[in-house]
């Protein structure tokens, strides 16, 4: 038969077990969602006007927030561009300009499972709304790469007309 000190410590152990689970396996600390949010949270700040170049504009930066094949895919465009040439990518590709102005935005997950997602990006900025409705959508494809959510393109449109940077990148290397 349990006696009473028997049944306390088998419920103390089992809940102590079950804390041990749940703080193992805590939520994705790099969610495709918060790694956009925090993207144009900083490309926001101030005027607005500041882009999200940062994103881009340094190899560690490319490292943080790129998965492994678009950055070497990346590399081989720059190496492929002449000397003094700007390379494929001639504008930010986070604020879909050349003159960055974010006012606001809206992030929504599109599609997302364990290994891949897509998160769109609803912006408005302080000038004119943008001619074509189209371009003030930007999509990032996101895959799991090295276990951590990483870009693996980044998409919209300008003028009503499609671009993809991994499409411009590829492209560039024909040339």
């Amino acid at each position: 038969m349990i006696d009473r000190r028997t049944l306390v410590l088998t419920g103390v152990a089992g809940l102590f077990a079950g804390t041990r689970r749940a703080i193992a396996a805590p939520p994705a600390a790099d969610d495709p969602i918060k790694i956009v949010n925090a993207i144009y949270a900083r490309a926001a700040k101030g005027k607005g006007d500041g882009g999200g170049a940062f994103v881009i504009e340094t190899k560690a930066a490319k490292a943080k927030y790129l998965s492994k094949s678009l950055v070497e895919l990346w590399a081989k465009a720059d190496a492929h561009t002449p000397k003094g040439d700007v390379g494929p990518v001639d504008f930010d590709p986070v604020t879909n300009s050349q003159e960055p102005d974010i006012k606001s935005f809206e992030v929504t997950a599109e599609k997302q499972d364990a290994e891949k997602a897509v998160i769109a990006v609803k912006m408005s900025g302080h000038r004119e709304p943008r001619p074509k409705p189209a371009d003030q959508t930007v999509r990032y494809a996101f895959v799991r790469d090295a276990g951590l959510w990483k870009i693996d393109d980044i998409s919209g449109a300008i003028d009503g007309e499609p671009w993809s940077i991994r499409d411009m990148l590829t492209e560039s290397l024909k040339n």
